[in-house]
């Protein structure tokens, strides 16, 4: 139990900062900002600080795909994300104090199909490249897999801006929703894309990788 509690407690730190930092850069005092940069660089930090502890997912996505790879135990699936879902509303609430949301954030739209598809090929790709880096034995010990995991992200904000919201995890999507930037309907739909995502890039893992 003490073991478990200390995962939970760097998922929890991991993902706080994650998106406290999405909100903090998605509305800075300036223009001079480069938000992807930012939130890219802050998850490569925060995989290399809490990665040989937990696992470094800070996504139940991700969990989600390392439980259905056998990287994590499923008994401890619904700690791990509970921690996320929680480390993610709290910095919501905290960004919400701390920095001016403009009013117009909340008609936030895209269409949904296009949305959807950007949500899902860009989960997949985080949690394929997780799977792959970080639970390898092919890639054990590799000193790039932070690096890899925060350039997914980065490279999906680059890639879906204007398209999506560009979560790439449910707990970043339930964060944003908190700060009051999104509309229902389509946070709904990015949360249940990202799990399905998750899950669909364990199977292609479990195709893919050299182990049995």
């Amino acid at each position: 139990m003490k073991e478990l509690l200390k995962k939970c407690l760097v998922e929890f730190i991991g993902t706080f900062f994650l998106v406290f930092t999405i909100g903090c850069a998605l509305f800075p005092n300036s223009s001079n900002g480069f938000p992807p940069m930012a939130i890219g660089f802050v998850l490569m930090v925060m995989v290399y600080a809490g990665g040989h502890v937990s696992g470094g997912h800070y996504n139940p996505a991700v969990s989600l795909a390392a439980a259905i790879r056998g990287a994590l135990n499923w008994i401890d699936f619904i700690p791990y994300i509970i921690s996320q879902f929680i480390g993610g509303v709290l910095a919501a609430f905290l960004v919400k104090y701390i920095v001016a949301i403009p009013p117009f954030a909340s008609e936030t739209s895209y269409s949904m199909i296009p949305m959807i598809i950007c949500e899902f090929l860009f989960t997949f790709a985080l949690c394929y490249t997780v799977l792959h880096t970080a639970t390898s034995e092919d890639t054990k010990e590799n000193s790039y897999y932070g690096f890899a995991i925060g350039s997914v992200v980065l490279v999906g904000l680059l890639a879906t801006v204007g398209t999506c919201y560009g979560a790439f995890n449910p707990a970043v999507a339930l964060g944003i929703f908190t700060m009051g930037i999104t509309q229902t309907k389509l946070i709904l739909a990015t949360l249940l894309t990202n799990f399905v995502a998750g899950a669909v890039a364990a199977g292609a893992y479990k195709i893919t990788s050299n182990q049995n």
